[in-house]
């Protein structure tokens, strides 16, 4: 896995200081160090070892990036609030309010209540973002926490690990990729596929080994080749490097584009490094003279800026033996940003005075930050936060051109209309078409690198459609949508969540007045900051809150009214002459006394039940299928131990289900298993994967948690359409 520095004494800190060849304040550090060797002391990590060696790790790996002396102490602190007696007020006492503020940036809300763990990452995240905005500082500190943690998950359970490694995949890598902090990205992304799929991983690992030392020799001989001709024609040294892509990258063409590792053009790439933008676009003329350029394998960045601040100039070449390889020209600043991304704003900077336009610059290039937060302005579900990092900081971008000449970077994927709204909310409002190349196209077009396209506007604001929130791939547009519809369509919008919700009501075979179901919509409207009934129905008809949030809830409040005789309407399929035991069943004749489920048959929440009175034991549950359940309950020893039994409306409890999965040996097919399975926030007890004896498939059996029969269906709709996926059933 990639080096992560693990520091276990103070000396070897200060050594590390030392060897940075920066000013910190030593004298705060070391009062930093001996506060939290005081308040951590008795603490053990995961590992075993003393927890003090997690604060000095992500204060090395601080220095490492260059940091200041107030993030180093942060560092170190980081933890003492979360997890100790100290607080907030001691540090700002004793450190200043700016440290006290930067710890309380990665300090998560766990005195909090959350109705989900969805919920509860999304919030803290929403906090670390406003931290963010206010002092970058903050995640960089998060970026060092998480990359140690990283480095010690083997000492972590299985699920642990798993859901560790996604976050870091899903979340912190996202993040780091747009603060052009290239190192920090590919560690985080190189140690998470380690444990969400250790085959591929295993299997790329071996691949860049088998071919290591073919790789040195060659690299060495184009280094000297490249050199001989360079240095002559700039007239002076220049730094020319070899580099090999990170393994996550390789994964991501191998094991989701589907290529072979031979056909990967840039598993290595030749970086030279030279002083000026001239002697860039002289190098690439000199290597295009030496090798034969491949074509549509040219990208000028250094015109053209990723968004994250990244200039290069990236082309493929290949050799008179047929051998093609990258090449990487850039100058030293280019460079720095590079690999540190905003770091480098304190990594080359520090110790000297900053000016004014270098910190307005600074915030321009967090203004992204600023802007993802305004965009969950709109909507009352905190959890759009998370997917919007997941969708909008992916690292594969396409860059497009106004008819003026502008450069506007979007997400792949994204549509025209995503392309309008990045322009000007008003411009998307009065969209009425568009054109790509002169050509008109349909609204769901996607747009493709170096396309010039025109937005066609009508005078007045005619409005977006609703289907338009299905078109688009960016968060930025989706909030400017829904935040037109909720100031200029409220009436519709109660009219169209209203009737969305009947609609999911009636699937689940519930019918209520409209005055019970406003009753309840209002009291549950309450826990979303809505006061009314219409304002919960507005929010669902603009897509400010999911349905799938709201449902459930509602289901739950009507069987408890029903069964409560608190409404005049039945329950819908409710068995006549029940009453309630535990554990989510209903037992005809019977109350208070104890069930269990047979491990027979491991019936769900929707299988077809009966019970069965043991002696001494309460009554066992079993399916009406299952093979220890008479077929002809009039003609079997003791007859009268079978009593009807029927699940409960809405049951709370979550219950082990294994399933069974045959399909197609290839790599990746557990980590895509393993994807959809967290898609759904199920959480996995166990997973295995094994080759078919004899023959070309492979077998998973995964077991999981499940509320009932409808989850489980739901479970197996998604994992039949992961490719390969031949059969699944339930055991």
């Amino acid at each position: 896995m990639p080096d992560v520095r693990q520091i276990n004494t103070y000396e070897e800190l200060q050594a590390i200081i030392r060897e940075s060849g920066k000013e910190f304040d030593r004298e705060q550090i070391a009062g930093a160090f001996l506060l939290a060797d005081r308040k951590h002391r008795g603490q053990k990590r995961s590992s075993g070892e003393p927890y003090i060696i997690h604060p000095l790790s992500v204060a090395a790996i601080l220095v490492d990036l260059g940091m200041d002396t107030q993030s180093v102490v942060a560092g170190l602190l980081h933890d003492v609030v979360e997890d100790t007696d100290c607080t907030l007020e001691d540090i700002t006492q004793e450190f200043g309010r700016e440290v006290a503020l930067l710890i309380d940036g990665v300090t998560k809300l766990d005195r909090i209540p959350f109705s989900s763990k969805e919920e509860e990452q999304a919030e803290n995240l929403r906090k670390m973002l406003m931290a963010m905005a206010q002092d970058i500082r903050v995640i960089i500190i998060k970026f060092a926490d998480r990359m140690h943690n990283l480095s010690t998950l083997e000492f972590m359970s299985p699920q642990k690990q798993r859901d560790k490694a996604r976050e870091c995949l899903e979340v912190y890598a996202p993040i780091a990729h747009r603060l052009g902090m290239r190192t920090v990205k590919e560690t985080m992304e190189d140690v998470s596929l380690m444990y969400l799929d250790p085959a591929a991983y295993k299997e790329i690992d071996e691949h860049l080994e088998s071919r290591s030392r073919t790789r040195t020799q060659f690299i060495g001989g184009l280094r000297k080749e490249l050199k001989e001709r360079v240095e002559p024609a700039l007239g002076h040294e220049v730094y020319i490097e070899g580099r090999v892509k990170s393994k996550y990258s390789i994964y991501r063409k191998m094991f989701i584009g589907g290529k072979d590792f031979e056909e990967i053009y840039d598993v290595f790439a030749m970086r030279v490094i030279v002083d000026t933008i001239e002697d860039c676009y002289n190098v690439l003329g000199i290597v295009h003279d030496m090798f034969t350029p491949l074509p549509n394998r040219f990208k000028d960045y250094i015109s053209t800026p990723k968004p994250n601040m990244y200039q290069s100039l990236h082309t493929t070449v290949i050799t008179k033996a047929g051998v093609p390889f990258e090449v990487q020209i850039r100058t030293w600043e280019m460079h720095q940003t590079a690999e540190y991304g905003i770091a480098a704003h304190w990594k080359y900077k520090l110790g000297m005075s900053r000016k004014q336009s270098d910190n307005r610059s600074l915030d321009d290039r967090l203004a992204w930050i600023r802007q993802m937060l305004e965009n969950q302005e709109d909507t009352e579900d905190v959890t759009d936060l998370v997917h919007s990092i997941k969708s909008d900081l992916i690292p594969e971008e396409v860059f497009v051109f106004t008819p003026k000449g502008d450069v506007i970077n979007l997400p792949q994927g994204s549509s025209v209309i995503d392309f309008a709204y990045a322009i000007h909310s008003a411009v998307g409002n009065r969209m009425i078409g568009a054109k790509v190349d002169k050509h008109i196209v349909p609204l769901d077009y996607k747009v493709k690198t170096g396309e010039i396209i025109e937005i066609l506007t009508s005078k007045e604001t005619r409005g977006p459609n609703r289907d338009w929130l299905t078109m688009v791939r960016t968060s930025e547009a989706r909030s400017k949508i829904r935040a037109w519809f909720k100031k200029e369509r409220r009436e519709e919008n109660i009219v169209e969540g209203r009737a969305e919700l009947e609609r999911e009501l009636k699937r689940s075979n519930i019918s209520m007045s409209r005055e019970l179901m406003n009753y309840m919509v209002e009291s549950i409207g309450k826990r979303h900051n809505c006061s009314t009934a219409d304002d919960l129905y507005a929010a669902i008809g603009y897509g400010g809150i999911q349905l799938w949030k709201v449902l459930p809830r509602i289901r739950e409040e009507y069987q408890r009214m029903a069964k409560a005789g608190e409404t005049p309407e039945l329950v819908v399929g409710a068995p006549p002459k029940t009453r309630r035991v535990s554990g989510g069943v209903l037992v005809e004749g019977m109350d208070n006394c104890l069930t269990k489920l047979s491990r027979c048959c491991n019936p769900l929440p929707g299988d077809d039940i009966i019970g069965f009175i043991t002696r001494g034991f309460g009554v066992s549950i079993h399916k009406r299928s299952c093979r220890n359940v008479p077929r002809d309950l009039t003609d079997c020893p003791e007859p009268d131990r079978w009593v009807n039994a029927y699940w409960e409306g809405e049951v709370r409890d979550d219950f082990k289900s294994t399933l069974h999965i045959v399909a197609l040996d290839r790599g990746g097919l557990l980590f895509d298993v393993t994807q959809q399975l967290s898609a759904l926030n199920i959480f996995i007890h166990s997973l295995n994967c094994r080759q078919e004896k004899g023959g070309p498939n492979a077998v998973i059996s995964a077991t999981v948690s499940i509320s009932g029969l409808q989850q489980l269906q739901s479970i197996i709709d998604r994992l039949s359409r992961v490719k390969g996926v031949i059969s699944i059933d339930r055991t």
